[in-house]
């Protein structure tokens, strides 16, 4: 979402102005291009050579430049920049900006400003909970500022942000969130996500099912909820947790998921089934814990509901249809069979011989496959991985993609 952007960073006096080299760097590896303007006090704390080193462009301090009396126009950054990010963003600097106060660069630069503005807030306890400073945030928010909190989300409110910094990467990643939310691309739409593991119990404490975590599942959710749709996601059991704005529908065995899959996939625009979902179960369930008793147990499996293919029969032509296929030999054979078998629209293909992906991991490499076309793609961030599902899914849900 960042590549090709224009990046004004503001950097204020603060301990943490060292934290703004990481985000450059983030900002940079993302496709964005950077331009520092730092207040005086910020550059107590990291020198402009190495800010200008990093995003290899001159840093903006003063208003005049010291040598030849160049004149730095914060009306032209203002035009120049797709977005603003003042990280760290001291006190003073916040009420500042709350109240107009435009005695430096930074300050000039941010009233000029027709691009969003992102702001994290980087001081101590004391100094964030005071009146003022929550007073200063609180115009700021109402100015359409983004607050980016350390412990908050998006939008600071009361003092849940404790005036820490937020990490860098997690500054990236929520500017990144909101702007895919403001494309709004699939506002109304209604999608319906399968995610993590069944378990199929064998006796009460013990089950049948396998290593999924869900992060690639509710990776999707979120994208997808960020983009404007209404997402019913039908998780396994996971530790991981998602957006209270996601309807979440939590079961445990595959039968569980089946039966809510098929309630829910009539009044959808399209499904996405990531769920790791067990193939076989226990014969016959034990009521109590199995002992041990002899030297082995025979334990007789029978199938479980293919959750894809009874989707694929009573899927509508209004209706897309999307599976994964996780494997581990003749990859691409396998997929493309499941995909005609299953009517499927397109299918995400991974394999297990792709090292640090799939379980457990947080990274995925996907291929994705259709009738038309095959497109295969790097190893990524599962949320990364999780934008390209969902671009493809728009492109043949809405005919465009955002």
């Amino acid at each position: 979402m960042l590549k090709g952007k224009k990046v004004v960073l503001g950097i204020t006096g603060s301990i943490a102005a060292y934290k703004a080299c990481l985000l450059i760097r983030g900002l940079q590896k993302r496709g964005a291009e950077v331009q520092v303007v730092i207040t005086p006090a910020g550059k107590e704390f990291v020198t402009p050579i190495t800010l200008s080193a990093l995003t290899h462009k001159p840093v903006v301090s003063e208003f005049f430049s010291q040598r030849d009396g160049t004149w730095n126009s914060h009306v032209d950054l203002g035009l120049w920049a797709d977005l603003m990010i003042i990280a760290p963003c001291t006190a003073s600097t916040l009420g500042k900006m709350a109240h107009g106060i435009a005695d430096n660069m930074l300050v000039t630069t941010y009233l000029s400003m027709k691009a969003p503005v992102f702001i994290a807030p980087a001081m101590d306890l004391d100094m964030y909970s005071h009146p003022s400073t929550q007073e200063s945030m609180r115009i700021l928010k109402s100015y359409g500022n983004v607050i980016i909190d350390s412990d908050s989300g998006y939008l600071a409110s009361g003092l849940q942000g404790k005036g820490r910094m937020e990490e860098p990467e997690i500054i990236i990643d929520k500017i990144e969130n909101y702007i895919t939310s403001q494309n709004g691309d699939l506002n109304g739409r209604k999608i319906m996500i399968t995610a993590g593991p069944t378990y199929e119990k064998i006796d009460p404490v013990r089950f049948i099912g396998n290593y999924s975590s869900g992060r690639m599942g509710y990776a999707l959710a979120e994208e997808c909820r960020l983009r404007g749709a209404d997402v019913t996601l039908i998780s396994g059991p996971v530790s991981v947790t998602c957006h209270k704005g996601i309807n979440l529908i939590k079961v445990e065995s595959c039968q569980e998921m089946y039966d809510a899959a098929i309630k829910t996939y009539p009044a959808q625009d399209a499904a996405i089934l990531c769920a790791a979902v067990a193939d076989f179960r226990p014969d016959t369930t034990s009521a109590t814990k199995i002992k041990r008793e002899g030297d082995d147990m025979i334990l007789r499996l029978k199938p479980t509901q293919d959750i894809a293919a009874a989707l694929g029969k009573i899927k509508r032509d209004d209706q897309l249809l999307i599976g994964f296929a996780l494997e581990t030999d003749n990859e691409e054979t396998n997929a493309k069979n499941k995909l005609e078998k299953k009517n499927l629209d397109f299918i995400v293909l991974n394999s297990m011989r792709n090292e640090g992906t799939c379980f457990g991991s947080k990274d995925n490499q996907v291929s994705i496959i259709s009738r038309e076309s095959q497109r295969d793609f790097p190893k990524k961030d599962k949320r990364e991985v999780a934008r390209d599902i969902v671009n493809e899914m728009a492109v043949r849900l809405l005919g465009v993609i955002k």
